[in-house]
């Protein structure tokens, strides 16, 4: 637990040090961060999930105080972002989502678990150009068993549409993502899965790169009739760390909803971007 607001700290530190990035900078010419236009252009893909950019972000989503036990979760979700152009109208944008978790007293008293959760794989197939700043994409999502302990996954192979729509105005970008995953294959001692997801989401960039935003999270599990949410508030950054730009963010995650949710929680993210 201490490592990981330890990483939450650090990250903020980082963030919110501008003077100390400048410093860094002066002594380093080479490892300047971005111009202020570069970093809000990549500030503004970054916002859009369909954007056509690589990018590589290492999510990291701590809980505290979940159930009756007051457990702790930590989800370290390694999510990377691979467009490729399909012809000058047209992308295919793919998303990967593999989670890596470590758990205490959530399935029982002094019980832990670590390892890898279940994949999500999803390809959204968008209009290269945007229209008065609104854009779309919409395709197929998969959800893979790649769980190594029978707690962290579900045991089934998924798969169903997911759809994200999206406006960018005046340094806002709002929008929401959303899928529907049925299992169609797997263990057949497993409960099947029929889940729907929905993240709504607002980030306002500065010319700077720095942003604000709200990131919800709504789950509806429509086979045990569980319907959870929570919502987080990052606060991001853009900078180099020798050549490779990154971007940071840190910020509270606040549970509303759900039947085992936690008391309060943290998101930090270490994003490594490569511009074309």
């Amino acid at each position: 637990m201490i490592r990981f607001l330890s990483t939450s700290l650090v990250l903020g530190f980082l963030i919110f040090s501008p003077d100390i990035l400048r410093a860094q900078g002066a002594e380093k010419p080479k490892e300047a961060p971005p111009a202020a236009n570069e970093a809000a252009e990549l500030a503004k893909k970054l916002a859009n999930p369909i954007a056509s950019l690589i990018s590589v972000p290492f999510q990291n989503n701590t809980f505290y105080g979940i159930g009756p036990l007051k457990g702790t979760q930590n989800v370290m979700n390694f999510q990377p972002v691979v467009p490729i152009k399909i012809n000058e109208n047209l992308n295919l944008i793919t998303r990967y989502i593999i989670p890596i978790v470590t758990q205490y007293d959530i399935t029982g008293e002094n019980s832990s678990q670590s390892g890898l959760g279940d994949a999500t794989i999803s390809a959204f197939l968008s209009p290269a150009k945007t229209h008065n700043g609104l854009t779309w994409g919409a395709g197929p999502a998969f959800l893979i068993p790649t769980a190594t302990n029978q707690y962290l996954g579900t045991g089934k192979f998924g798969i169903g549409p997911t759809a994200v729509i999206l406006k960018q105005t005046n340094g806002m970008t709002f929008g929401a993502l959303a899928n529907q995953i049925w299992s169609v294959a797997g263990q057949s001692d497993r409960a099947d899965v029929s889940q729907l997801f929905v993240q709504p989401f607002f980030t306002y960039n500065w010319k700077s790169g720095a942003g604000i935003g709200a990131v919800g999270s709504i789950t509806q599990n429509w086979e045990t009739k569980i319907f959870a949410s929570s919502v987080a508030l990052p606060l991001s950054g853009i900078t180099k760390f020798g050549k490779q730009i990154i971007q940071l963010a840190v910020g509270p995650q606040i549970p509303i909803s759900g039947p085992n949710r936690g008391d309060f929680g943290w998101r930090a993210q270490v994003v490594l971007i490569f511009p074309k």
